[in-house]
């Protein structure tokens, strides 16, 4: 089982389709996994390639290996749009430890519609496990 914390730095995206028919698109994005949801700030006015370089933090605690980062367009008067979503895998940072800002495609309804850029950390929790050397060395106390 996988323990620890899951550090996410969001750094930007990159030619995001437009969602808005009036001026730029107003773009932040949430970020999920499993039950925690994080969301960024509004790029106000960024449009298709929005800048955040802000950090997040998870707290991991199971084998669920996949952060989805979903990108919304901020509306005033209406809903909020749904741009597009990108699942990344976490199989990587929990083996290394830490991956550099890395591009993940930005996906809606299976088509291509831009990227993110995404930096991981993996910082482990040590749990004691249930093992003789828990026990007080009963494992040595045996013989």
């Amino acid at each position: 089982m996988v323990r620890g914390t899951l550090e996410v730095l969001l750094v930007s995206a990159k030619g995001l389709e437009d969602v808005d028919f009036f001026g730029k698109m107003d773009p932040y994005a949430v970020l999920m996994y499993r039950s925690q949801e994080q969301k960024s700030s509004t790029a106000s006015g960024a449009g298709s390639d929005p800048e955040w370089h802000e950090t997040f933090v998870f707290n991991v605690s199971d084998n669920v290996s996949e952060l989805i980062v979903k990108i919304m367009d901020s509306d005033t008067f209406s809903k909020d749009d749904f741009v597009g979503e990108a699942k990344i895998p976490l199989e990587a940072v929990f083996a290394e430890g830490s991956l550099p800002p890395t591009i993940y495609s930005v996906v809606k309804d299976q088509r291509y519609c831009g990227e993110i850029k995404v930096g991981l950390t993996f910082t482990p929790v040590e749990t004691r496990g249930f093992d003789e050397e828990a026990f007080g060395g009963w494992k040595h106390s045996a013989h």
